[in-house]
Parts: C-alpha cells; sequence; structure tokens
C-alpha cells in the first residue's frame, strides 16, 4: 500500500509539482484517478471521468483512509485545482456545482503513468517534461474557449459557462444600462469561481451585511444618483424573487437605507412562465429575450424603490 504511495510522490516530485502538492491526500489523487488499488500494475492505469466523491470513496475502501464527503474542498484546492494547472488531468467544462461535474487524467498522464517501473519510465518522463510547458497552454487554452467574456464596471472579466452565467451576462450587459443606468454593479458571483466581484467597502458603507456567498442576490447593483441598490436574481433552474427570498434579502438588508428594487431575471419567456406564480408582489421582471420590456408586479407605480 505504502509502496504504491512512494512511488506515485516520486513521480510527482519527478515532474517539478511543489512539496504540497507531494502530500499523500495528492498522491491517494492520483491513484484514485488512475484507478491503481495496492496490488495492481501500473500498466493497468486508466483515466476515466470521476467525480471528486469517487476519488474519496476509492481512497477510504482500497487505501483504508477514513476521509469524510466534507473534505472534499480539500481535495479539489490541494490536489485537483494543482493538478488541472499543470495539465495532469482535465475537467469536463461543466459548471463546478454541476452533479455531472468530472475530472480525468490527461491522455499523456495516463500514458506516461502505464510505463512506471519499466524500462520505458525514463524515456517517458523526458518526453513528457519536454513537452509540458505546450501541455499547460494546451489546457489552460480549452479552458479559456469556453469561458465568456463580460465587461464589469468597465474591467473585462471571463465567466465560466452555463446558462445561469449566460443570463448574468446579459444582466450586467443589456439590463444594466438600459433600466440601471450609470450603476455600478457591486456584487456578481460566478458558479465556478463564487465571488467573481464583491465590492466589500461599498456594500459595508451602505449598511449591507456580507454573508455567505449563498445568501447573496446573484447580481447586485448600487444607482448612486437615486441612491438605488438593485437586488437582480439570476434565474434558469431556481431561486425566483418570491416572499421567502425578500425576507431573506430584507433581514441582510436590514441596515440598508436606499431604495430597495427586487429584480427576477430570465433568459427567455418560457421559464418565467415556469415561475410566474411563485414571483412575489412589487417585484420586476425582465426577460433577456425581449430586453427593452420589463414586468412590473404591482399596481401603482412603475419601477422604484418602495
Amino acid at each position: 500500500m505504502d509502496k504504491k504511495i512512494e512511488e506515485t510522490r516520486e513521480f510527482l516530485q519527478t515532474i517539478g509539482m511543489p512539496k504540497a502538492q507531494q502530500a499523500d491526500i495528492c498522491c491517494y489523487v492520483i491513484l484514485a484517478m488512475a484507478g491503481i488499488k495496492p496490488d495492481m500494475s501500473w500498466s493497468e492505469a486508466t483515466n476515466e471521468w470521476i467525480r471528486i466523491h469517487d476519488i474519496i470513496q476509492f481512497v477510504n475502501t482500497f487505501y483504508g483512509m477514513s476521509y469524510a464527503e466534507n473534505s472534499r474542498e480539500t481535495f479539489r484546492k490541494q490536489a485537483l485545482h494543482r493538478f488541472r494547472t499543470a495539465a495532469l488531468i482535465e475537467d469536463n467544462g461543466k459548471v463546478t456545482n454541476s452533479p455531472n461535474y468530472r475530472y480525468r487524467l490527461t491522455e499523456e498522464t495516463v500514458k506516461m503513468l502505464r510505463t512506471m517501473e519499466t524500462s520505458a519510465w525514463k524515456e517517458s518522463i523526458k518526453r513528457f517534461l519536454c513537452y509540458h510547458e505546450k501541455l499547460i497552454d494546451l489546457y489552460a487554452s480549452k479552458k479559456k474557449m469556453t469561458m465568456m467574456p463580460v465587461n464589469i464596471n468597465g474591467e473585462s472579466f471571463k465567466f465560466s459557462t452555463g446558462k445561469h452565467n449566460e443570463l448574468q451576462k446579459a444582466i450586467i450587459e443589456e439590463f444594466a444600462p438600459r433600466f440601471a443606468p450609470n450603476s455600478e454593479c457591486l456584487y456578481v458571483g460566478d458558479t465556478i469561481e463564487k465571488d467573481l466581484v464583491k465590492n466589500v467597502e461599498k456594500l459595508k458603507v451602505l449598511g449591507f451585511e456580507i454573508t455567505l456567498h449563498d445568501k447573496m442576490p446573484d447580481v447586485v447593483l448600487y444607482r448612486e444618483d437615486k441612491n438605488w441598490i438593485y437586488f437582480v436574481e439570476s434565474v434558469t433552474s431556481v431561486g425566483p424573487m418570491d416572499p421567502k427570498r425578500i425576507l431573506e434579502i430584507t433581514e441582510m438588508t436590514k441596515d440598508v437605507t436606499a431604495g430597495k428594487i427586487f429584480v427576477t431575471a430570465f433568459l427567455d419567456f418560457r421559464t418565467y412562465k415556469k415561475f410566474a406564480e411563485e414571483l412575489a408582489w412589487e417585484t420586476e421582471v425582465w426577460i433577456a429575450e425581449m430586453p427593452e420590456h420589463m414586468i412590473h408586479l404591482n399596481g401603482d407605480r412603475f419601477m422604484g424603490p418602495r
């Protein structure tokens, strides 16, 4: 059992991974992703798509460890993120919190691992190191191609792909100029990089209680000339501005004196119809496929804080 871990550690050391990425947890990740059990030969290495959950199960079952499910973040940050940057592994491009998100060893990595303990090992490592920089660029550009550029407060950012972020991009680039002119984006999350933009200082000055990511509205815009703050939920599958959500945001912003505007954004009319019954009164609706218009769920006035 220890032999496999030491061989993996030696491999990580040889290809130049930093000390922190030679730790046991990182060795276990490589072993699990290659499907190598203690009694197996490296020539049997595979590179099936697997989840972090599968890695933890594999390590606990075959290497006698007892990692808990809540250690997923440690696996992700210490091993998987670093290995992906080093082009040892790749992901399938889904959003991180998708149940279909998977990682696998790259073809180049698995081919190299299969030669471990054979006469071809030294040559294999040499060839890998020779091409390593190119591989890093190749896999990084593959990743970049699946990113969406977005302009936030005059700066360029990149959203990971997916419907939710597509809608957030539309909120910032299409909704804001029309219905929140000259507003500043104080907060927007990305499905992968949770807090893409987070102006903590400004939010605190406005009286915001900065809480956990999952309680924040998807997009927070502030319009200084009117002293209006827009809370926008980007809804593709869950989470419209229903009465419960309004209560949560009101609670989080009880010290905010700026006028509050609650907006639910949808990509298309079909999704809006699906959620129409859940929406709270005195909120606004914006649909990206008809960006010039808004639906005001109130009777006595058009958009403005209440």
